[in-house]
This record gives structure tokens, sequence and C-alpha cells, in this order.
């Protein structure tokens, strides 16, 4: 419904006599906020402050470290419906120099939508999550307030051999995730989500709507894999889609133990040379039954027959003893439920935006480029075993060798066998101080086994042990390179090149931002 008075009178009572500065910028914003609502008659309710009932359930986080550290809480979280909404929040940012952070669905690692340094609004955009699919043209508009699950689902529903290669946790937004990279379980074939974005839709520090043509070319290259909130809020994503056959093939088979490492020794060597049509992912976990084993699940997708794939698959890697039994054929679209652990669900389940049960988590990533040596495999067995770590080898190779590192952003292609995702839970937030630096001493001690100069890592795994911004004052380039060429290698030159020349009031920032040059 519409605002009334009375109801802006009561927002504004909520806060009003709660006294301190804090509160006083809730009230100039809302207030900055409201105005400009009510004069382009937004009819929605979309503010909500800590003193609302539903600020707590928006700022749920599947990673309770984020939100048990001592940093401070979004002073608003604004849900729009409308472009022009975003616009208000942008002129209403500015005007009171308060940071506006953006979420799509609220999967950073380091969560630096949930909690910052220092104050700061939310724009959430989960109400902008409209899907439009042109199977002629084998394009869709997304808005980035779409989740992954929400996307694949409309491709299921419209065309059976439609997909679109990106991750396979449902939950993930689609913003976030194609501005970062987006590695999936078909990208050997048809590489990231960020290599398929043609067209976007972007609000600026001015306030400005902007497409591709009227962006101009640095800008849509920066916002491909370079991390589209230092450059703007992109609100939609145009996006080629790709054909895959009427039926495909999944498979997980676990092995444990001595014979596991010895496997995983065998993958590491052919991995990223299988055929384009395949991947074999693996997830090194700890034995459930406390006996300190390490289980390895392989887990694949081929596009196309397990008939096919047993054929394909026995020459490369043989000593895997994949068997019919082991395989299921069914639908692209169906797959994402399987390697979302929910394969026994309906496709409906893929529009659950609720993520997974909150822990407490921290994830770290790598590039390996060279097979891990024996020891190295022996360290990596010893931290899952005795530490209780969990890793996933995700390969390279295929299509991703062809393309060169400075076509996006997004610079980890050739030369790479797989990435390493590292990840850490835990349940008592009294243990998380011991837990991190647990996971720090781990991945000082694989720096002998992965990429070098520099050590890489993926923007969607942020990691803020890598180095960060300034919490106050600017950041300069040395000091911004630090993480910056880990995620972005050569590449993070021209990011920031282009930052100076679209935002050089470094409007758009947080903790790893690009930083204008003119932050020194």
């Amino acid at each position: 419904m519409a605002y009334s008075r009375f109801t802006l009178f009561v927002i504004f009572a909520n806060i009003i006599f709660l006294g301190d500065s804090s509160n006083l910028l809730h009230k100039n914003f809302l207030e900055c906020l409201t105005d400009q609502f009510l004069r382009s008659n937004s009819t929605t309710d979309l503010i909500y402050t800590p003193q609302n009932p539903k600020y707590t359930s928006l700022l749920r986080s599947a990673n309770l470290r984020t939100l048990s550290a001592s940093r401070e809480k979004p002073n608003l979280i604004l849900t729009p419906y409308h472009e022009s909404e975003i616009v208000a929040a942008v002129y209403c940012s500015k005007e009171l120099g308060i940071q506006i952070r953006v979420r799509s669905g609220g999967h950073d690692y380091e969560g630096l939508s949930y909690a910052s340094e220092t104050p700061f609004v939310v724009v959430d955009l989960r109400n902008l999550s409209s899907i439009s699919i042109d199977s002629d043209k084998k394009t869709a508009w997304v808005q980035s307030g779409a989740t992954l699950g929400e996307l694949y689902y409309a491709l299921g529903k419209k065309n059976k051999t439609l997909a679109f290669p990106a991750g396979v946790c449902p939950t993930i937004g689609v913003g976030g995730h194609l501005s970062g990279g987006g590695w999936g379980m078909i990208s050997r074939k048809h590489a990231f989500a960020s290599d398929h974005i043609i067209d976007a839709k972007l609000i600026n520090a001015e306030g400005k709507i902007l497409d591709r043509r009227s962006m101009g070319e640095d800008l849509f290259w920066a916002i491909r894999g370079g991390g589209g909130t230092s450059f703007g809020i992109v609100v939609a994503f145009k996006v080629s889609l790709v054909t895959v056959p009427e039926t495909v093939t999944v498979f997980s088979v676990n092995r444990a133990g001595e014979a596991a490492k010895q496997l995983v020794n065998r993958w590491q060597h052919i991995a990223d040379k299988l055929d384009d049509n395949l991947v074999i992912r693996l997830f090194l976990n700890p034995a459930q039954s406390g006996n300190r084993t390490v289980v390895v699940s392989f887990t694949g997708l081929y596009l196309g027959s397990v008939h096919d794939l047993l054929l394909l698959i026995k020459k490369p890697f043989p000593e895997l003893g994949l068997v019919k039994q082991d395989c299921t054929e069914t639908s692209w679209v169906e797959s994402a439920l399987f390697f979302a652990g929910i394969q026994n669900k309906s496709l409906d389940a893929l529009l659950n935006r609720t993520p997974a049960a909150g822990i407490y988590f921290k994830g770290k990533s790598d590039y390996v480029s060279s097979p891990i040596p024996l020891n190295g495999l022996n360290e990596i067995w010893r931290l899952i075993s005795e530490e209780n770590f969990k890793l996933q080898f995700s390969p390279y190779g295929g299509v991703l060798n062809t393309i060169s590192d400075s076509e996006t952003p997004f610079p980890h292609r050739k030369g790479n066998i797989f990435s390493i995702h590292y990840a850490f839970t835990w349940s008592n937030p009294n243990e998380t101080q011991k837990n991190l630096e647990t996971i720090r001493r781990a991945y000082s001690s694989m720096a002998p086994y992965v990429a070098k100069s520099p050590r890489a890592a993926y923007l969607n795994y942020r990691d803020l042990d890598i180095g960060r911004n300034n919490i106050r004052g600017n950041t300069s380039y040395a000091e911004a390179s630090v993480w910056g060429h880990k995620y972005f290698k050569n590449n993070f030159k021209r990011l920031v090149q282009i930052k100076t020349k679209v935002d050089p009031s470094n409007f758009f920032r947080n903790e790893q931002s690009i930083p204008p040059l003119s932050s020194k």
C-alpha cells in the first residue's frame, strides 16, 4: 500500500528517541528516502529499520560468523521493486555520506552486506528477480535478485535443452555470482557464467540507469568478473544460453583411505584433460565414523548417455571403477537437483530461496597449476583427518584453456588444473578465534603446492585474510594490489583505471572494492 503520513510518523517514531548519532543517521536517511519515495509515488512498504520485526529475518545469514563479529549491522534495509527506488537510495546515500551495500542472494563469504566497520545501508534485491527467456535467440534477461535455482527452474520449464553454466548452490544470487566469475559443472564445455553476459543494466553513482551501449565497453568489461558492486548496482544481466543434450548422466562415488589418495593423485593428472563434455569434481571430507579416515566423493556430470560415458572414461580413468549402477541418466535441470543434494525433490525445490541452517564458517581458495606431490597430498589428508577440514577440487581445462586471461577480469583460465575450496565449520561461537587461526595455519601449510606469484584466489570465495581496504581514509593502488592481484592478476590495473574513470569519488566501496587511483 502507499505510504500514509501516519505510516511515516510511525517509522520515525521508532528511532527518533533513541538519541545517539547512529540513530540520527537512521532518521536523516529515512527522511531523505521517504521524501524521494513520495515524490516518485512509490506504493510499497520497502524500508526496514532495526526496530522493524522483519529486519532480523532479512538479516538472516547462512554464515553466523559474519553476524557474530563486533561490527555494525545495517542502519536500514531496503527491498525495492523498482529501479527508481534504488536510484533514490543512491541519492540519499550520497547526500548523507553513508555507504551503500548491495545484496542479491546474501552468500558473500565475509558477509559484506551483513556487517561492516562503518555505518551502511543495504539494498536487498530479492524483489527484483524476474527472468525473461527467449528460446529462439537463446538469451535471457535475469534480474540480479533472482537465484541460480530460480534461473534453472525457469530454463527447465521453458526448454529442456537450454542451460546456463553457473554454480551448483540454488540459493546463490545471480548478481554476485555472475559479476564474480561463476564456475559450474558445465564450465569445461561452456566457460564461466560471466563469459555469457552480453548486456546489463547498471545504476551508477550519479543515479543513472545504463545499459551496455551507454555504459561503454570498459565498464561492461569490468562487471563481468570484476565484482559489480565496485562500479555500481547491477540490476539485471542479459546472458547467452547454451544447448545441452536432452539426456545427461550424473554420478557420485565414494572412495576412502589410502586407495582414495591414490585416486586423487591420478585424477589431478587427467582432470583438466578429459573430454570437454565430462567434469569430475572432488569432495574431500573427514569420515563420519570418527576413525580419521578421509572419504573422497568423485562427483561427475557427462553431457550424454551413461553408455557413452562408460566408454569415454574407461581409458583415462579406469582406476575409478565407475559402473553403470553408479550413474543416473536425467535432464540437465534435474541434474541441478542432484548436485544441490535435493535429488529426491521436485523441480519446485529450486525455487526455495532460504539458505541452509546457519553455521559458523570460514572459506578460502587456491589454484593448482602443477600436480600436488605425494607429500602435499599427505598434508591434505592430515588437514582433513586431524583438523576436520572439508575441501573441494574443481577441475579446469577444456574450453577454459582457449579464452584469454584478459577477456574478462576473471583471469584464472589456461594453465590451471583445478581450484581448491577450503571450508571449515563450527557450531560454538566461543571457538571462532581458535578456528580462524587453525584455518590460517592450514592455508599457510599449503603454500608450497599451489599457484604462486601471485598466490591466486577466487573472488566468489571472498577472503578478507588476503588483504582489505583501509577502514578510514583512502586505500592506495599499492595497498589494494596485495589482494587485487590475487583475485584478478594483471587485470587489476585495468579495473582500477576503470574505477577511476566511472567512480572517482569511490562512492561504491567496501572492504575489498576496487579503489580509484585518486586514493593515494
